[in-house]
C-alpha cells in the first residue's frame, strides 16, 4: 500500500468511517430503545414472534425487504433510513435476549424491597433492573455493538455510502482493490478493537 494511495484514499475513507460510526451508533440506540420493552415483555407472543423473526431471517434479506418490498405497501424510505431502521430493528431482537438474561440476575429481594417502598414498575425497571442487568451483561452488549459495526457493511447493497461502499468505489477508481479492501478491513478492526477495550473494563466482583 503506497503513500500516494493513502493520500488519495484518506478523505473518502475518513468520511465513510464517520458514516459507519454514526450509522452503528444510531442502530444500537434504536436496538436498546426497543430491546428494553421487548425484554420486559419476553413472555408475550408478539415479543417472541418479533425476536424469532429478526434472529431467524438473515440481515441481508431484511435490508432488501425494507428497501424493495416496503414501496409496494406505499412506504418509500430513503436508503439511509431503511438501513438504519433495519439494523436497529435487528439489533433490538438480540439486545432483548441479552437484557432478558440480565434481568434474571437481578436479586428478587431488591425488587421486592423497591415495591414495598412504593416504587412503580417503571421506576423499578429504570432504577434497579436495567442498571444491574446492563452492568452484568456489558460484555455481551458491547459484543452486539461490535456485530452491528461489522453488519453495517451489508447496507452497501442498498446504496448507502459507508466504509464498504467507499472501499468498493475506491477500488473501482484506482484499479487497486487489494489496498482498498485492506484499508477498509484495518479501519473496521480499529473500530472494533476500541469497543473490545470497553468490554474488558472492570466487571462486577472484580477488584479495581
Amino acid at each position: 500500500m503506497s503513500w500516494d494511495f493513502l493520500v488519495e484514499a484518506a478523505p473518502s475513507m475518513a468520511w465513510a468511517t464517520l458514516a459507519t460510526v454514526w450509522i452503528s451508533l444510531a442502530a444500537v440506540a434504536v436496538g436498546l430503545a426497543l430491546g428494553v420493552p421487548l425484554a420486559v415483555a419476553a413472555d408475550r407472543p408478539w415479543a417472541r414472534l418479533y425476536v424469532s423473526f429478526f434472529r431467524g431471517v438473515p440481515l441481508l434479506i431484511q435490508l432488501l425487504l425494507a428497501y424493495y418490498a416496503l414501496p409496494f405497501a406505499g412506504i418509500d424510505l430513503p436508503p439511509l433510513v431503511a438501513a438504519v431502521g433495519t439494523l436497529g430493528l435487528c439489533c433490538a431482537a438480540y439486545m432483548a435476549e441479552i437484557l432478558r438474561g440480565g434481568f434474571a440476575l437481578v436479586p428478587p429481594g431488591g425488587v421486592e424491597a423497591a415495591r414495598l417502598l412504593g416504587l412503580t414498575r417503571l421506576q423499578i425497571l429504570l432504577r434497579i433492573r436495567l442498571p444491574i442487568s446492563a452492568q452484568a451483561m456489558r460484555p455481551a452488549l458491547i459484543s452486539e455493538a461490535i456485530m452491528i459495526v461489522k453488519a453495517s457493511s451489508l447496507i452497501s447493497v442498498v446504496g448507502v455510502l459507508e466504509l464498504t461502499r467507499s472501499a468498493q468505489a475506491l477500488a473501482s477508481s484506482t484499479f487497486e482493490p487489494l489496498p482498498a479492501y485492506a484499508l477498509c478491513g484495518a479501519i473496521y478492526l480499529g473500530l472494533n478493537l476500541l469497543l473490545m477495550l470497553l468490554a474488558r473494563g472492570r466487571q462486577p466482583g472484580r477488584p479495581a
